[in-house]
């Protein structure tokens, strides 16, 4: 049964439509990345979710109850825009959203000691936001969204300011979350993070989903397509066949490619090679999301543009 569930929303400005008939949904207990460009939908999606705005159409619900004040209650959402008092003292900062939720001031005030421990931000709860450095802002912001123990976060771009180490520790802290049963939705455009955190993704472009499913599903689909080929000495001067493949990396020895299209067939491409060198290594590969997403992403782009131009 799904925790989340997206029906067919959509949602208009005057007269740009950011959504249009989005439907998906989200099963309890796993991460699930949701991507796309920059002006792809993403961030009117999340806020229709958290009932910041509503559709225009369809229907949004968590653990089959509709969006209303009191179900957001259970949602913790971390904005990719910050919005913290900067003049406010961190614990207060920390125990006035916290009332917002609904949470008692000393459970709050309990709860914030804690997560400031667990941050390595202990000692810095007198301290006013200004005094703090963007990643320690930034790690009072997230607790502010954990604070009321939601059954559902949603993160946009929570690495943001942080640095590796704090970024590990953040990833950990997703992982151990999950392992709890929380349910969690990231939205980001560093699509390596995705890979190590995400079960499920949907990609959304123009408002619209173009691709959807298990990221382990995704990936095998795709690497139907793709190799790497290892050759006994330096590449010097590949010979270059665009009707054959599309190289997407090349070093010293070796090369990452794909097959051009669907009517080629990898012993034409392996037949290409042999004239040229000897091959010491030769396997098919999974592409990475961030191929994926550039190339799912281009194909739309490309077929607007010609519809754009056939007008």
């Amino acid at each position: 049964m799904s925790f989340l569930k997206v029906e067919n929303i959509s949602k208009t400005f005057v007269f740009y439509k950011a959504v249009d008939n989005i439907s998906f949904e989200v099963p309890k207990g796993i991460v699930f990345g949701l991507l796309g460009p920059n002006g792809a939908g993403k961030t009117t999606t999340i806020r229709m979710i958290n009932n910041i705005i509503l559709p225009d159409s369809g229907k949004i619900t968590l653990n089959e109850r509709e969006i209303d004040y009191e179900v957001q209650n259970y949602i913790g959402y971390l904005p990719e825009e910050r919005g913290l008092y900067k003049k406010l003292k961190v614990i207060d900062q920390l125990i006035y959203f916290a009332s917002l939720k609904a949470v008692p001031s000393k459970i709050a005030e309990e709860r914030a000691y804690f997560w400031l421990e667990k941050l390595g931000a202990k000692g810095w709860e007198n301290k006013k936001i200004q005094e703090l450095s963007k990643g320690m802002q930034q790690k009072v912001q997230f607790i502010s969204t954990v604070l009321h123990n939601p059954d559902l976060l949603i993160l946009d771009e929570p690495f943001s300011g942080f640095d590796p180490i704090n970024t590990e520790m953040l990833k950990n802290i997703i992982l151990e979350m999950k392992s709890d049963g929380k349910t969690i939705i990231l939205s980001t455009h560093v699509m390596s993070q995705v890979e190590e955190l995400c079960d499920e993704i949907l990609l959304i472009n123009k408002g619209q989903v173009i691709l959807d499913g298990k990221v382990n599903e995704i990936k095998k689909i795709y690497g139907n397509n793709s190799f790497y080929i290892e050759f006994d000495k330096e590449i010097e001067n590949l010979p270059q066949n665009s009707n054959l493949i599309k190289i997407h990396k090349k070093n010293y020895n070796n090369i990452e490619f794909e097959l051009a299209n669907s009517d080629v067939k990898i012993n034409d491409v392996l037949e290409f090679f042999i004239k040229n060198y000897t091959i010491t290594k030769f396997q098919q590969t999974e592409p990475t999301l961030h191929e994926i997403f550039i190339n799912e992403v281009g194909k739309i782009n490309l077929k607007n543009k010609e519809l754009i131009n056939e007008k």
